[in-house]
């Protein structure tokens, strides 16, 4: 790893190993990922680390206007250099730019400018009430930085959920180490560049490389761990931070299911499931991965859904298909297909030159199938009829938890009634996925979906300590609480107590 030294705009200096590789075009990046890292010496992994602790240890980033300016840095690169992140984008995912704007930049920026504009509150010494026994005293807790932190970013939308966690970190006063996709290497070429450029290099560092790298990072005994990405890779994260007690935030993904009753606006709930599940391939955790809808009006949502896939296309001039991330995936998406049974309304096919695979509507596929099984992670979208909302709810409940749960209804009964019937890490009525645009709620999983939440004032707290401090007066300093006990102390402790 090398060690380039410009002027940074929102901190001192670098002057320790933290720092980015070489730069290079978004074109060669995603060429040399797809052909394997080239031989070279790997990343001071021990280095890097121990440099941010430095940093740490002097108490700079506990300054909040050091970490406003870590914030404003943020902006100004997601600002500044839009069209190079868009390119880098388009290059490791084949992504139009105005997807990428909305996708990863628009929205990392919204959760920067959230973070500058609250901090200040969310960072206050907060007092608290106290009983009897402990008066006179006061009370309160305060949110102090862990430490070093480790995000662990995926690929599918590596600007916004690597950034997006880093912007919590920064907020509570960390230093941090990101570890960006391997499988979007000119995304992570690019933040190694820039992010010394608008952050302070001394308090955060652009780790790059394989799995073997993380790893190695989560045996250094970071002060947390962020990991976004699928359940087997986060259950091997959560395994090696337990080798050094890291806490761990895991934020994964699941089948997010979408439930449509006969009452619903079927125009604006297929319009609004076939956009977010074409958005980014359908390689997005919180897409739409199926749809059970009332079978009375089956027949009728799924025609729709399928007339607005083809609109859209054709909106955009859009090839046949969309393309997906590399040859694993598309085999992966392509084996779904095969065996799953059901009636396919518009797409199906896939072109394995260049990775394309159509938006495929699939009515009543096998419940037993691959497809229905696992999480589809991709542009295919199956819809089951369900002979009542009773029976809808069971489908959801008999099926790990996911990170999402869709309802279009007309009816403030059902809307309370599958609330209250489910569990997902969120419910969005009448919208898919909006939920993760505002960050005033906290977006996480729950069970099989992830662990811990973040966005807005839940990463200020995700990447905080909650500290208690409690402070006593020397007087009075009554003999009721020493011993000797005898009855009638013991008696009046239990009044008091």
């Amino acid at each position: 790893m090398t060690t380039p030294n410009p002027p940074t705009r929102h901190g001192p200096p670098a002057a320790g190993p933290p720092a980015a590789r070489a730069p290079q075009s978004a074109a060669s990046a995603s060429a040399a990922g797809a052909e394997g890292r080239r031989p070279g010496p790997g990343p001071d992994v021990e280095g890097t680390v121990a440099a941010l602790r430095r940093t740490f240890a002097s108490g700079r980033t506990r300054d909040l206007s050091w970490r406003i300016a870590q914030l404003r840095g943020l902006e100004s690169l997601l600002t500044e250099h839009e069209s190079e992140l868009a390119e880098a984008l388009d290059a490791d995912l084949g992504r139009p730019a105005h997807y990428s704007w909305f996708g990863d930049l628009a929205s990392t920026r919204v959760e920067a400018v959230y973070a500058r504009k609250h901090l200040r509150r969310w960072a206050r010494t907060r007092r608290t009430a106290l009983p009897l026994a402990q008066l006179p005293g006061t009370g309160s807790y305060r949110y102090e930085p862990r430490g070093v932190v480790l995000v662990i970013g995926p690929w599918n939308y590596p600007l916004y959920l690597t950034l997006g966690p880093l912007i919590g970190a920064l907020a509570a006063g960390n230093c941090a180490v990101l570890k960006p996709s391997e499988h979007a290497p000119a995304t992570a070429a690019l933040l190694a560049e820039l992010l010394p450029v608008h952050l302070d290099p001394e308090a955060v560092a652009v780790i790059e490389g394989e799995a073997e790298v993380t790893q190695h990072l989560l045996a250094q005994g970071m002060d947390h761990a962020f990991f976004t990405g699928g359940p087997e890779v986060g259950k091997l994260v959560m395994a090696a931070a337990a080798r050094t007690l890291t806490p761990v935030t895991l934020e994964l993904g699941g089948k997010c299911p979408v439930i449509v009753t006969a009452d619903a606006r079927l125009d604006i709930a297929a319009r609004r499931i076939a956009w977010t599940k074409m958005l980014n391939s359908g390689q997005t955790c919180i897409a739409p991965d199926y749809v059970l809808v009332e079978d009375a009006v089956r027949d009728e949502l799924a025609e729709r859904i399928a007339a607005a896939v083809r609109e859209f296309q054709r909106a955009e001039a859009a090839p046949s298909g969309q393309r997906v991330v590399n040859t694993r995936q598309f085999e992966r998406i392509t084996g779904l297909l095969d065996g799953s049974g059901g009636r396919v309304l518009v797409g199906g096919s896939a072109d394995p030159a260049t990775l394309h695979v159509d938006t495929t509507v699939i009515v009543d596929p096998d419940p037993g199938s691959d497809l229905m099984t696992g999480e589809i992670f991709g542009p295919v979208l199956p819809v089951l009829g369900v002979p009542s909302l009773r029976a809808a709810l069971d489908f959801v409940n008999d099926r790990p938890k996911p990170l999402a749960l869709y309802l279009f209804t007309s009816s403030s009964g059902t809307r309370r009634r599958v609330v209250a019937g489910t569990s997902s890490g969120a419910v969005v009525v009448n919208h898919i996925a909006m939920h993760c645009l505002a960050p005033q709620l906290p977006f996480g999983g729950v069970g099989a979906s992830g662990m811990g939440s973040y966005h807005g004032r839940w990463g200020f707290e995700t990447f905080s300590h909650r500290k208690a401090v409690l402070t006593k007066t020397a007087r009075p300093d009554p003999r009721l609480l020493y011993p000797p006990y005898s009855a009638r102390k013991l008696k009046a402790l239990r009044r008091i107590f």
